[in-house]
């Protein structure tokens, strides 16, 4: 077991930027609501997979459960403090209308899908790019300083590519065989000073989320409890979140759990099966590790892990970043307002480049 050994802010930037120079593994991040930043480094730039989470490390894992789970060997681990600045206020962003009618028709599809029964809820994406001036590390800063109560990491494999993100959502948690994880589902912009209020199609969305969750765990947990529905704030948006607690049966292994809950309905749809194999057809683009999950493994000790769904997220490439935004969609959905929902949300992310 290799020490986390502490060091300040700029010597952790410092290491982050000569990795990216070299070629070298890393992840970095920082939980939600703490000022403690990690930094798990591999020595080498071999690609390493996790074939049943029992490995020491940080994992990187796609969307699509049949692709390999990426992990970075904790050959050193370095923590230092993070150091809040005021979050300059962004200017005004212009949003692209172009992917309007592609994406109005991808809804109307899912919700034809929907009334033939097939499928309860089914989330629909897109991919933006846009060209990008700033450094990973500066976007990254911008993003742990904006979203505190995110987690905010940036990722980098050779093989992989460079990844950052502030995500809202918790995939699940594990210390001593207690679970943690949320049902997540609904947004609504936020304004200042104004509760949101919530329609029919967001509260059963969220409830349906919620009855799945409860369904997929049932038969692995001594009990299980799930909270009523309250509002969240993230960034600029509200959403509807439970939080949910259970107590593992003894002999449950981790990779079990993983298996149940990824990918969740609030990143993919109900049933998961059915709405998986929907988005692979009819999303004109690979999401890769959008909507997968990242975050430790055993890293404090064998059965403990912190993992989260890589939502709000951002892959750098060639000086461009490709930012994906997606909504869910039930026989409810408004094919207009779904649009405006991932013109909402794009702002998110493009606000921090």
């Amino acid at each position: 077991m290799h020490y986390p050994k502490t060091k300040n802010l700029q010597e952790i930037l410092d290491r982050v930027e000569t990795c990216l120079d070299e070629g070298l593994p890393f992840a970095l991040y920082r939980k939600p609501n703490e000022d403690e930043i990690s930094g798990v480094f591999q020595a080498d730039a071999a690609l390493h997979h996790s074939k049943d989470f029992t490995e020491k490390g940080f994992v990187f894992a796609p969307f699509d459960s049949e692709d390999k789970v990426v992990l970075i060997q904790p050959d050193e681990i370095w923590k230092g403090k993070f150091h809040y600045e005021a979050s300059q206020d962004t200017n005004s962003i212009s949003l692209d209308e172009s992917g309007r009618e592609a994406h109005i028709n991808l809804v109307k599809s899912g919700i034809k899908e929907i009334e033939k029964g097939r499928l309860q809820k089914v989330v629909l994406s897109r991919k933006i790019e846009v060209t990008v001036s700033k450094s990973p590390i500066k976007i990254l800063k911008t993003l742990l300083n904006k979203y505190p109560n995110a987690f905010g990491y940036l990722f980098h494999h050779p093989k992989v590519g460079i990844w950052c993100g502030a995500t809202p959502e918790t995939l699940v948690k594990v210390r001593d065989k207690k679970l943690q994880t949320m049902s997540l589902a609904a947004t609504l912009p936020y304004v200042e000073n104004v509760k949101p209020k919530w329609g029919k199609k967001e509260i059963e969305e969220q409830q349906m989320v919620s009855e799945y969750i409860g369904d997929k765990l049932a038969h692995t947990m001594e009990r299980l409890e799930i909270d009523e529905a309250e509002s969240v704030r993230a960034g600029n948006l509200w959403h509807l979140r439970s939080e949910v607690r259970g107590s593992m049966m003894p002999n449950l292994k981790v990779e079990e759990v993983i298996r149940a809950l990824h990918p969740t309905p609030a990143v993919c749809g109900i049933p998961t099966g059915e709405a998986t194999q929907f988005i692979k057809a009819n999303e004109n683009y690979k999401r890769t590790f959008y909507t997968g999950f990242l975050g430790e493994l055993n890293l404090n000790g064998q059965g403990e892990l912190s993992l989260f769904v890589n939502l709000r997220c951002m892959q750098l490439e060639n000086g461009k970043a490709s930012i994906f935004v997606g909504g869910g969609i039930t026989e409810a959905s408004n094919p207009e307002s779904e649009w405006e929902e991932t013109q909402n949300k794009s702002k998110t992310m493009l606000g921090i480049l």
